[in-house]
């Protein structure tokens, strides 16, 4: 027995014993176990990766689809109106009649509306009113710049509107339809605001810019220095924060406009000492302008009037009679500091008010569906 555990307990210390967990020597066992765990490991932050990813796009869903609902309801609720079927009616007509005269306005170059002059006897008594109580106001250039893929013909009535109320000096612009930037078109602007200047002797004028054509004159005012150029600029449904229904056509131009895009976030960037005022329209009925309120211009660096529109579509806001008028009283009474220069005109009074819209803004407006 002795002899026996000598003999174990020697062969034992010269061969010892491994476990089978262990595997044999070299970690035959113990590597493959170890790469299934660290296979089983990796699986399961996969999985716990793509179901975060699966969270948040039904979280992303589900917004949009509270957005879109949200979209949705506001174009329901002011088409259910009195008011937003008539405007429906105006804006049917007036877009067939806009398709009608469009070629008209394909031709020629900046086509001024009037001109400077003295002699007031052959003026209406709206236009001798203006002229003689603020001639100043009376000959400020002011220019206006078409959407995309339009042209000047959309300024027809709002042209003959202004000069009716005595504005003797009211230009309209063309730029390419094939323009796939808007920092492009902004430059084009630039050039027609500087012949602009330099032939009517004024060093600052206006601009009324509808749909795109208003964030064309908002990146030449704010990126490119021309508020030294404009006193006012007017945006008519503007897509100041962008509109989904941009997604609905994919170009560059059009990748420019939708929510969120580099072009649009250059245009949060701080804006220094601006010296223009800006007057934004926007309309609960604008088609194009998805959600509507997008219209309306935001930013803590500008001079900005939102003014709410019910019942108005995209395409005629340019001939409503509310916003001529409106438009009017803003370029012939509103002084550098915003206050009213003729006796007995009704200041615009702009209060304060969260969430959506600039930095002030007036009470809203029922537009008036009768146009111009």
């Amino acid at each position: 027995m002795p002899g026996y555990c000598q003999v174990t307990m020697s062969t034992l210390h010269r061969s010892p014993v491994r476990s089978a967990a262990q595997g044999p020597p070299g970690g035959g066992v113990t590597r493959p176990l170890h790469g299934a765990l660290t296979a089983i490991a990796e699986l399961g932050s996969s999985l716990t990766t793509t179901a975060h990813k699966a969270v948040d796009e039904v979280c992303r869903v589900g917004r949009v689809g509270r957005e879109s609902a949200e979209v949705i309801g506001e174009g329901a609720k002011a088409l259910c109106t009195p008011t937003g079927l008539a405007g429906a009616v105006v804006e049917a007509m007036w877009l067939s009649t806009h398709v009608v005269i469009y070629p008209l306005g394909l031709f020629g170059g900046r086509t001024p509306e009037g001109g400077p002059g003295y002699r007031i006897e052959h003026l209406a008594p709206v236009q001798r009113g203006l002229v003689t109580s603020n001639v100043e106001a009376a000959g400020t250039p002011i220019l206006l710049v078409h959407g995309i893929i339009d042209n000047r013909s959309v300024f027809t009535l709002l042209r003959r509107g202004l000069t009716r109320r005595g504005f003797g000096n009211v230009s309209t612009m063309n730029y390419s339809i094939l323009t796939g930037d808007i920092r492009v078109a902004a430059a084009r602007l630039a050039e027609e605001v500087e012949a602009l200047v330099e032939e009517t002797g004024y060093e600052r004028i206006h601009i009324v810019g509808h749909s795109m054509g208003g964030l064309v004159a908002r990146y030449y005012v704010t990126r490119l220095g021309g508020d030294a150029r404009v006193h006012t600029l007017v945006t008519l449904g503007s897509p100041h924060a962008g509109t989904y229904t941009a997604y609905g056509w994919n170009s560059a131009l059009t990748r420019q406009l939708r929510p969120g895009s580099p072009l649009l976030r250059e245009l949060e960037q701080p804006v220094v000492a601006c010296r223009t005022r800006f007057i934004a329209y926007w309309s609960d009925l604008d088609q194009v302008m998805v959600p509507q309120h997008t219209a309306a211009l935001d930013h803590p660096d500008l001079d900005v009037t939102n003014v709410p529109l019910h019942g108005v579509g995209h395409t005629s806001l340019p001939i409503m009679r509310s916003v001529v008028r409106g438009i009017s009283e803003v370029l012939a009474y509103l002084d550098t500091d915003g206050t009213t220069v003729a006796p007995g005109v009704t200041t615009l009074r702009p209060h304060q008010e969260p969430g959506r819209g600039g930095r002030a803004r007036t009470p809203h407006r029922s537009a008036t569906t009768s146009p111009i």
